[in-house]
């Protein structure tokens, strides 16, 4: 069961978004709504109290001195209503609901299957949406709204709170039969020495950092944001190239998987705005993140 916002909740919300984002045409895209309708509700609350909430200025929309005293009682106001909506939530069960995951792909492959697996065990009726995307666009995701929660790679925004999930090596992968396939750990100078396979956006947007730090200029022969047209190079022979190891479980290509000289890594994290204020669902969903597979 759903509680219904009443006219002054909606109204209230549109104040709270206003003034967080100093901004009409903000609060109004937040809310999925138009510009006018957010106006209009804030000028119902002023006429109905008989005061003056917001002015503006160059710099945006801003509390006058009554709109200042007068907010604190609108955020308790609305604070308690999502607490009563968690309540009745809790008393049924969270027989249903939606969870907005933005995700990378390796991630959505070998982590995704085995945690909602395990979730719907107790929640068989709670939906999902995934959203793939890279780093930045995962995190502008959560950022804005667009899904409730997500996973990602540190450093992220300040303004997430992160759940560190795991540590995931880089490895250099190269053909079977390769010169340097015997290697204990592969060189980094070495990495300018063959045909190189680079992964230029998505989740591999890292590897351009390492070679960057470690002033390395590889010989770039494919650039391609697909990892497994990669691989698929790479097994026939067409050079090297970096992948994290969460990319390279359980593929189908024959390849040779070597540490770097210097180990490389991401640390990958579950991501929401705030854990405390995070739909039900998704802090239940939070509870089965250790059935992931590990690296």
């Amino acid at each position: 069961m759903k509680l219904n916002k009443n006219t002054n909740l909606q109204k209230y919300l549109a104040l709270l978004k206003t003034v967080e984002y100093k901004s009409f045409t903000k609060a109004a895209a937040e809310l999925k709504c138009s510009q006018s309708g957010i106006s209009r509700m804030i000028g119902d609350l002023e006429h109905e109290w008989g005061v003056s909430l917001l002015a503006r200025s160059r710099a945006g929309v801003y509390l006058t001195a009554e709109g200042q005293k007068l907010l604190p009682y609108v955020q308790a106001v609305y604070q308690q209503c999502e607490r009563l909506q968690t309540q009745v939530d809790e008393l049924n069960g969270l027989q249903s609901g939606l969870i907005r995951i933005g995700t990378f792909s390796s991630v959505a492959t070998h982590w995704l299957p085995n945690i909602i697996r395990e979730f719907q065990k107790n929640y068989p009726n709670i939906e999902y949406e995934f959203l793939l995307g890279d780093y930045d666009e995962i995190e502008n995701w959560i950022l804005d709204g667009r899904v409730d929660c997500g996973f990602l790679r540190l450093p992220v925004s300040p303004e997430l709170e992160t759940v560190l999930l795991a540590r995931d090596k880089h490895l250099v992968i190269m053909p079977e039969g390769h010169p340097l396939a015997g290697c204990e750990r592969f060189p980094l100078a070495a990495l300018a020495d063959y045909p190189f396979m680079l992964q230029q956006s998505g989740e591999c947007s890292d590897v351009t950092e390492i070679l960057a730090q470690h002033k390395i200029r590889p010989k770039v022969h494919l650039s391609t944001w697909d990892d497994y047209v990669i691989m698929s190079m790479v097994e026939n022979g067409l050079g090297i190239s970096i992948l994290p190891q969460l990319i390279l479980e359980r593929v189908p290509y024959r390849l040779v998987c070597k540490d770097l000289e210097v180990p490389a890594w991401r640390d990958i994290v579950f991501c929401v705005r705030s854990r405390e204020q995070a739909p039900l669902a998704v802090k239940r969903f939070m509870e089965y993140l250790d059935f992931r597979e590990s690296i």
